[in-house]
């Protein structure tokens, strides 16, 4: 009976062992509990004057030619993509119903032009009353507008190229009836393309400068100076192309809050490029940085201390741990606000967030696009 309770005994013994030391592996396999946070890379470091951004290109001019007057289109002489010149014939419709009725209104303006000659002279003697003679002057000037607008319309069944371009798209077929305005090519320049990137806000602010400084006067050429941009294609590696600020849009795209930029360069001799065609455009915003000391962040990025005092949550990359970091604030614009002292630029903060974050806490971060500014709506 000893021997039984003995090892009764040990069984439950090992099996409390066993217990403890699974409850131990668990322990010891628990994963810190990390906070998902959202960041903000603060603008002002060196790396932050020289940018990268994909773009497309675009044609400089761009024209959808259509024939002023409807008919059958009796021949067309250019293919999609070939080169054309500034006057080329492109397309002919049928004139036939057009020469006829330039044939009837000439017809009846040389009727006209003779009554109103004949009475110019009756109305002098009194031959004729002044009614019937201004009558005969209107009939006069009526057929010879009407003249002149046949003479337009068969000229108009010839449609030329306004400027040297390339034939991008061909919207007809021989024989087919067209209508008046009805599209039938698409023609784009060929000697100047457009470069089109879409820029962050902070990028912006830096291009654009503060335009109350000096009521926007006289600003946007000096900028233009200030900043260096060259686009790269893919495939021609070490070969650069300048390009030249052309526009900078002043509202915001509402899907990505980014601002449409365009660039002006040179088309290329060694290659054809065609518009819509991926191209990378590097900016050199070096010019500009000395000029742009402030820094933005959201101003959510932004919490008071117990003290009531702001700071920021700055995020430590190789550990993924949070530290707070006291700050000086200044103005507001939007949805940001400018840290007058406290960080030195390049810094990663947390900019949604951090109200629940405390000092040493790991994080994670969340998916997000360049530099995306939370808007007002985002859930904290």
């Amino acid at each position: 009976m000893i021997v039984i309770n003995t090892i009764k005994r040990a069984g439950l013994a090992a099996a409390l062992l066993g217990l403890a030391a699974c409850g131990a592996e668990e322990k010891q396999s628990a994963e810190p509990v990390t906070r998902p946070v959202k960041t903000y890379i603060v603008s002002g470091a060196t790396s932050d004057t020289v940018r990268t951004f994909p773009g497309r290109v675009d044609a400089d001019k761009r024209a959808d030619l259509a024939f002023r007057v409807g008919g059958q289109v009796q021949e067309i002489l250019v293919k999609e993509g070939d080169l054309v010149d500034a006057g080329q014939v492109l397309a002919r419709l049928d004139p036939t119903d057009y020469k006829l009725v330039l044939e009837d209104r000439k017809a009846s303006f040389d009727n006209a032009s003779s009554n109103f000659k004949r009475a110019q002279d009756l109305v002098v003697d009194g031959n004729i009353s002044r009614m019937d003679f201004d009558r005969m002057e209107a009939n006069f000037r009526s057929t010879s507008a009407a003249l002149s607008a046949a003479e337009k319309d068969l000229e108009y069944t010839v449609m030329e190229s306004p400027f040297r371009g390339r034939i991008a798209q061909r919207k007809v077929e021989k024989f087919e009836e067209v209508t008046a305005r009805q599209t039938v090519f698409t023609l784009q320049s060929v000697s100047q393309l457009d470069v089109v990137i879409n820029l962050p806000e902070r990028v912006v602010r830096m291009v654009r400068g503060d335009v109350r400084q000096n009521d926007g006067l006289g600003e946007g050429e000096s900028e233009r100076e200030q900043v260096r941009a060259f686009a790269t294609f893919e495939g021609r590696a070490g070969q650069e192309f300048s390009l030249t600020p052309k526009e900078i849009a002043t509202k915001a795209d509402d899907q990505t809050q980014t601002f449409k930029a365009t660039f002006s360069m040179e088309a290329p001799r060694e290659f054809t490029v065609l518009p819509g065609m991926t191209v990378t455009v590097t900016l050199d915003l070096s010019g500009l940085a000395q000029g742009d000391q402030a820094k933005w962040v959201p101003e959510r990025a932004v919490q008071a201390d117990s003290g009531l005092e702001p700071r920021v949550w700055v995020l430590d990359p190789a550990s993924m741990t949070v530290s707070a970091q006291a700050v000086g604030i200044g103005r507001m614009s939007g949805g940001n606000i400018e840290i007058t002292s406290g960080l030195a630029g390049g810094e990663e903060i947390v900019s949604v967030g951090a109200p629940y974050l405390a000092e040493g806490m790991r994080v994670s971060r969340m998916a997000q696009t360049e530099q995306a500014v939370p808007r007002a709506a985002d859930p904290s």
